[in-house]
């Protein structure tokens, strides 16, 4: 790390809205992209319920200022902080906006930038002597986790989860690595957390060095961090990898942050709140259930998990808990998890020599496939069979932590967009003969918290993942013997250009795409 004891000589830099969570809400403000709700708001499933409803009608970003319970500054919510919006024009505006994107940005777009670092020389964070998130400090008896306004998200959820869109923040025990990641975590009682710390997750790797030292780990979370942050959070990145540097070549700015109060460890100057304190490699307590981001909760699916101690809080005034109510689509889950794993994937199976030009985890599928698009000029010069190539591509993304969370992959050819579920399906359903077109493989490892894995009739972590080929024949050697009947295949461009131009404006017809 760099050390720069001036914290305001950055500051122009991490107040923009990827660098900064308060100007990110501003920024949706100005879009017309958030609702602000100023009467008393039970974190009592009221603000779930809300929060639900924006998630799966693609509305405006919920802002609730006056949180039943809150105290101290402690807390505001922003519910839906990377959901999409109704607009098609700007479907992903929210997402675009954790990364200085226009709003009007593609999904291609914003994975691309999020790869763009990833044979880049990392921008190590900026360390700074004070920033926001020191404005107000609480210890000890100070706080009681229990009695904050933590949300109650689902009626059938085991408890408070207040950590659904917080980066934890763990070191290796000889400094080398840093990680920021996320995964669930609910109010214990008053000074503990129990969350999900589940292999091959790399808080799972830290996790089992520190066992090994006999020490628990130093640990914060981080919530309102910079969105540019959250987004490397969400991204499986190697091993070893520190998200903090990703994140200053993504960006082109050094990120500012600042030693924790009662640690070692470093988080965002300007991050809404902090919690601070340790996991422990011992302690475990009663954890769930979860609405979860497959659409389910299963009543009574407790599980032991380790405990996070607070020994202390920070945070800015006025400060804003995010919150994401995973469930079905579509919510933070889906357009963080899954399309930034489909973003690596691609990143894998390209470095790895193999003709894939995208990738894209469908929000239709809870976000359990990838989509990815073959270059069939490619694939002929690799001079394959459809077996041996379905199997060199599962063997490679379902052995890597990107392909962790995903169980289908179906390969489709130039002609198909990887980004429209209907282009997906309309590959999968006429060209992939079910059994005779796909490769099986149940030696990898599985996702459990997918329902038919968990609560299935097989393992709960192996297997149960597929390569589907919606390649034909003819694309294997580089060719496409037939023409779609559509829209976009079947008429000269000329004539699609002129019919659009008249479309809405002359016809009348909707000018919604």
């Amino acid at each position: 790390m760099s050390t720069d004891k001036s914290y305001h000589l950055s500051k122009s830099n991490q107040d923009l809205p990827h660098m900064n969570f308060r100007s990110f809400v501003e920024a949706l403000k100005e879009d017309g992209d958030l609702i602000e709700l100023n009467e008393e708001i039970d974190p009592h499933l009221e603000a779930g319920a809300i929060i639900r409803k924006v998630c799966e009608t693609n509305d405006k970003a919920p802002l609730f200022n006056n949180m039943k319970g809150a105290k101290d500054g402690l807390w505001r919510l922003l519910g839906a902080p990377a959901s999409l919006r109704r607009n098609p024009e700007e479907k992903y505006g929210r997402i675009a906006r954790h990364l200085a994107l226009p709003p009007t940005a593609s999904m291609k777009d914003i994975l691309d930038k999020m790869l763009s670092a990833a044979h880049v020389e990392p921008i190590p964070p900026n360390v700074v002597e004070d920033g926001p998130v020191k404005e107000n400090k609480l210890f000890g008896d100070d706080f009681d986790l229990d009695s904050l306004p933590a949300p109650w998200l689902h009626q059938a959820d085991g408890g408070k989860y207040v950590q659904t869109y917080g980066m934890h923040i763990v070191q290796s025990p000889d400094k080398s690595w840093t990680n920021w990641s996320i995964a669930r975590a609910m109010v214990h009682d008053k000074n503990h957390l129990t969350g999900l710390v589940i292999e091959p997750q790399h808080i799972w790797q830290i996790h089992q060095m520190w066992k090994k030292e006999g020490k628990d780990v130093p640990w914060a979370l981080a919530f309102g961090v910079p969105p540019a942050a959250i987004m490397a959070s969400s991204m499986p990145i190697p091993d070893g990898v520190t998200e903090a540097g990703y994140i200053g070549a993504m960006t082109g700015n050094a990120l500012d942050v600042v030693k924790c109060e009662t640690n070692d460890l470093y988080v965002p100057a300007n991050a809404e709140i902090v919690f601070e304190g340790t996991l422990s490699i011992t302690e475990t307590g009663p954890e769930g259930p979860f609405g979860e981001m497959h659409g389910y909760v299963f009543p009574g699916d407790t599980h032991p998990w380790p405990k996070y101690k607070v020994n202390a809080i920070t945070y800015r005034n006025g400060a804003i808990m995010p919150v994401s109510n995973c469930g079905r689509i579509t919510d933070e889950t889906h357009t963080l998890i899954g399309s930034l794993a489909a973003a690596e994937i691609r990143r894998v199976c390209q470095d790895a020599g193999l003709p894939i030009t995208d990738a894209f985890a469908p929000f239709e599928t809870q976000v359990t496939w990838v989509a990815l698009k073959v270059d069939i000029q490619k694939l002929k010069t690799m001079n394959i069979t459809p077996e041996d190539f379905r199997k060199k591509v599962g063997d490679l993304v379902f052995a890597h932590k990107a392909g962790y969370t995903i169980h289908r992959l179906v390969l489709v050819g130039n002609d198909i967009d990887v980004y429209e579920w209907k282009d997906i399906m309309f590959a999968f359903s006429t060209r992939c003969r079910p059994n005779k077109d796909e490769t099986f493989f149940e030696e990898c490892r599985g996702f459990p918290l997918i329902p038919y894995m968990s609560h299935g009739t097989g393992s709960p972590v192996k297997g149960g993942k597929v390569v589907s080929d919606a390649l034909m024949p003819s694309e294997y050697k580089g060719e496409q013997d037939w023409q779609q009947a559509s829209f976009k295949h079947s008429y000269p461009e000329k004539l699609q250009e002129s019919v659009n131009a008249r479309w809405s404006k002359t016809w009348g017809f909707s000018a919604e795409k």
